[in-house]
């Protein structure tokens, strides 16, 4: 076995037998305690709910996913062009920065129910909006922590060849925080899916996974409920293992020292 097959394994191995042991501890709860499955249904009653009904559960992943993934698009390449420009010019950073501390603390439920007010009820803007804001601060924050932390032997070098400020953002800064970047992309890409989830909870159409949700977990039919979670857990690993691979293939420095 090669060296990168026991590196995959020991990555992989462990999450796949705590799940493992969670659904069958959880199964056999129900079963020993006899709980009914309008209360808990058992994980096999979920994946036959979920097999079963896949197409509502798709339609469903696919409203929310496309709302979460246009947010997480938008608000990350957003946050990197506005930290870009706050590094370069100081006017910016002090507009911006107060401005984005302050939008920052006022809760997500209170921007959800303007923009809800802003657009028709039929329009998925106002999630899309909402997700790009959440996404923003987190690339933002990353970006502007790696356009900060730069070799200063690179920076020495850059200045001994009279390297203009231009010059130096683009051959010195911008490679060097594309890593931090990718990480603010990462942490943004499951709270992009959950920003998403969370706004269809207050108005608009009924036809993403948050509205699902709380529809089928309010009646009996609790396994179809559970499928739709499901259903958002999968879009939030596809999310994740998406930001993982697109550090992969625009940064490939990272992938030859993690291989190291």
């Amino acid at each position: 076995m090669s060296p990168r097959t026991r590196q995959l394994l020991s990555q992989a191995l462990p999450p796949l037998v705590l799940g493992v042991l969670f659904l069958s501890a959880w199964q056999a709860w129900v079963v020993v305690r006899d709980v009914q499955p309008f209360v808990v249904p058992k994980p096999t009653a979920i994946w036959q709910s979920f097999t079963s009904d896949f197409s509502l559960v798709f339609k469903a992943s696919l409203v929310t996913g496309l709302n979460a993934l246009v947010g997480l698009v938008m608000g990350s390449l957003l946050g990197f062009a506005v930290a870009v420009l706050t590094n370069r010019f100081a006017i910016v950073s002090d507009l911006v920065n107060p401005l984005a501390v302050t939008v920052a603390a006022v809760p997500a439920v209170v921007i959800v129910g303007v923009l809800n007010n802003m657009y028709s009820l039929d329009s998925q803007i106002p999630r899309r909006i909402m997700v790009t804001i959440a996404v923003f601060f987190v690339v933002f924050v990353q970006v502007t922590k790696g356009l900060r932390q730069n070799d200063p032997t690179q920076m020495e070098l850059m200045r001994s060849y009279a390297a203009t400020p231009r010059d130096t953002l683009r051959k010195v800064r911008l490679p060097n925080t594309m890593p931090f970047f990718f990480t603010g992309v990462r942490t943004a890409a499951p709270l992009a899916l959950i920003i998403a989830l969370v706004s269809e909870y207050f108005g608009g159409t009924q036809d993403g996974l948050g509205s699902k949700i709380s529809g089928t977990l309010s009646g009996s039919n609790k396994a179809l409920g559970f499928a739709y979670v499901l259903g958002g857990a999968i879009v939030g690993l596809l999310f994740f293992a998406g930001s993982n691979l697109l550090e992969l293939l625009i940064v490939p420095w990272r992938r030859r020292s993690r291989s190291r």
